[in-house]
């Protein structure tokens, strides 16, 4: 005999995560994070916006708009030439993306725990 699922047992939490200045202006969230991951594992912008499949303009726009509101740069690029050019985490930008790595991960576990005691509440 097949057991009763539980109503829920279909539900699931949502959450997404960014950075805001006080006026609301994106600093970071997980698609300038990847960004940056991605950048930092592929060695350049360009191979990074074609791996995550989103243009060039776009990634070149979103990591000049970080920059500007941080007030410092995250890569380090060099121009093309034989071999093309490359881009490269700045410091600032390795402690962001592992600060943020850090702090992705702290959040969605206190998630993940808040929500199991919400549906413990709502079975009571």
């Amino acid at each position: 005999m097949e057991e009763k699922k539980d109503i829920y047992d279909s539900i699931k939490i949502n959450c997404k995560l960014w950075l805001s200045t006080d006026d609301d202006r994106g600093i970071m969230g997980d698609g300038k994070w990847l960004l940056l991951k991605t950048i930092d594992e592929r060695g350049s912008l360009k191979s990074a916006a074609e791996f995550l499949n989103i243009s060039y303009r776009k990634a070149w726009g979103d990591l000049r708009k970080a920059e500007k509101i941080l007030g410092f740069p995250l890569t380090i690029k060099t121009r093309g030439g034989e071999s093309g050019g490359n881009s490269l985490l700045t410091e600032e930008g390795k402690k962001i993306i592992l600060a943020y790595d850090k702090l992705h991960s702290d959040i969605h576990n206190y998630i993940d725990f808040a929500f199991d005691s919400f549906i413990k509440d709502l079975r009571k």
